[in-house]
């Protein structure tokens, strides 16, 4: 073991990596991390967080426009886009500074290299930066490597200029006219920020429907509440090729067998992301990946066992929060050699618009392609006190569970801090809370939260018995209704 440089090394400084490295020195491991770029890689500098406060600033201009919601006046408000952008950057910078600095590591006994990682051998790293290129060894090696925006092939495209998330917050002119192709999560908040801020906007997808992994009826009223906010959507289309004249980009595409062209002074690519791997030369370690990225059990663990790989590098679950999972897995089994394994069952994801959607656990198609036997319980927002006290009553709670027990299976929920509900959800099912448990306990009115209660009540709402009540009626002598169970009644 002394023979080695390093007891761990982590190759990437994003979310994966950050977490990697933390967690080993904690741990009382010899660490070192190796990042090409600066620290705190795509949510810090090209994703989550850039993109959340552009959709704030979006909001906050779409608030003002549209006061008259509140009782206010609508203010004719004009946006300053180099401003906007600077905010957004100058966001991104503070999240650095307090929290992805090389020095914050450094302080806690973490070496930080800069520059780019390739193996020589399984055990071995060479490290070229600025200063040159130098070798350390490891007894177990983290890839941590990250994820790029995926460049579609299509004809045309590496001749016209083009935006993904990596450079559109560079951007300090407003684009008049913009095209998304990809009607994912990214493409799906750019699309309502810059709509929100005056770009025009037209979304492309080759699927005909928008978030293709949420729940195709609140993804379809999401998208009925961007339509109506201006964004354009071409689906089921199949983009065949781009051209560029002057300043215009021309996107041709077919659909319902019939030719679009699509005109815009800037296009984003929206189109997904590919993993990381060609520059860290996996051959020489004998790691085995495929063009998804790195190879990995649900350990962590590549096929040699002193190498793991979390994050988006595996291709697997492209979150950010999944990266803090996939790390803290890894190094439990490397460091303490106890058995850890990735909770696939309980993985949320949020699309930030507004409103937002996520959703956590089983869609009801994977619980009939298994054969299990659920219920589907309700609560729209606009029965909800302080989503009514607010104006955001778009939305639904949707909860697929158990109908005896109430063990919750799966949840989507389309509306405002729809984020924040999935948190409370992901929690009880990963710890088998059901839905008489939430319904049980007290949640403050009016809040947000009272939402995840209310959906609940609805378990119980369906478990009335009319025989029951019928007994009691007998017994003590009641004289009120027997009320019959209503899958649609909610209260």
């Amino acid at each position: 073991m002394s023979t080695y440089d390093y007891d761990v090394l982590v190759i990437g400084g994003g979310a994966g990596g950050l977490s990697s490295a933390g967690i080993a020195t904690n741990l009382g491991a010899k660490t070192a991390m190796v990042e090409r770029e600066a620290l705190g890689g795509d949510c810090t500098w090209t994703g989550c967080i850039p993109s959340k406060t552009l959709l704030k600033a979006a909001k906050v201009v779409h608030q003002a426009r549209n006061a008259s919601r509140y009782g206010l006046t609508d203010q004719p408000f004009e946006v300053d886009f180099p401003g906007v952008m600077e905010h957004v950057r100058t966001v991104r910078r503070e999240v650095y500074e307090d929290a992805d600095r090389p020095e914050i590591f450094e302080n806690m006994g973490i070496d930080v290299r800069s520059g780019t990682a390739r193996f020589v051998d399984s055990h071995t790293v060479s490290i070229t930066g600025s200063e040159g290129t130098e070798q350390v060894t490891a007894r177990f090696i983290i890839i941590a490597a990250g994820a790029r925006a995926f460049v579609p092939p299509i004809d045309g495209l590496e001749r016209v200029p083009v935006l993904t998330n990596e450079d559109l917050f560079d951007l300090d002119e407003q684009p008049q006219c913009l095209a998304i192709i990809g009607a994912g999560p990214i493409g799906t908040e750019m699309a309502q920020a810059f709509t929100r801020l005056g770009t025009e906007v037209t979304v492309l997808d080759m699927s005909d429907r928008i978030l293709q992994n949420d729940d195709a009826h609140l993804a379809d009223e999401l998208q009925q509440v961007l339509e109506k906010e201006g964004v354009k959507y071409l689906l089921d289309a199949d983009v065949e090729g781009v051209t560029r004249s002057d300043s215009v980009t021309t996107i041709t595409a077919t659909v319902d067998g019939e030719t679009v062209e699509v005109d815009a002074d800037a296009v984003l690519l929206a189109t997904g992301r590919t993993a990381n791997v060609e520059q860290l030369n996996l051959d020489a370690a004998g790691v085995a990946y495929s063009p998804r990225g790195v190879t990995v059990d649900e350990q962590c663990r590549t096929n040699q066992r002193h190498i793991y790989a979390v994050g988006d590098v595996t291709g697997r679950y492209q979150f950010t929060h999944m990266s803090g999972h996939m790390a803290k897995v890894a190094l439990t089994n490397a460091l303490l050699k106890l058995p850890s394994t990735i909770d696939a069952t309980h993985v949320p994801w949020v699309t930030y618009t507004d409103p937002e959607l996520a959703h956590v656990g089983a869609f009801p198609a994977d619980l009939e392609a298994e054969g299990v036997e659920y219920e589907t319980y309700r609560f729209p927002f606009d029965k909800l006190d302080r989503a009514i006290t607010e104006g955001e009553t778009t939305g639904w709670i949707k909860v697929y569970s158990k109908g005896l027990t109430g063990t919750i299976l799966g949840v989507s929920i389309l509306g405002a801090h729809a984020g924040e509900m999935i948190s409370t959800f992901a929690l009880a099912m990963r710890n088998g809370v059901t839905l008489r448990n939430i319904g049980d306990t007290i949640h403050p009115y009016p809040a947000w939260g009272e939402g995840v209660k209310r959906v609940a009540d609805q378990w119980y709402v369906q478990k009335q018995s009319p025989t029951f009540t019928r007994a009691l009626k007998t017994v003590f002598g009641y004289r009120g209704p027997v009320i019959e169970p209503d899958p649609e009644r909610i209260i």
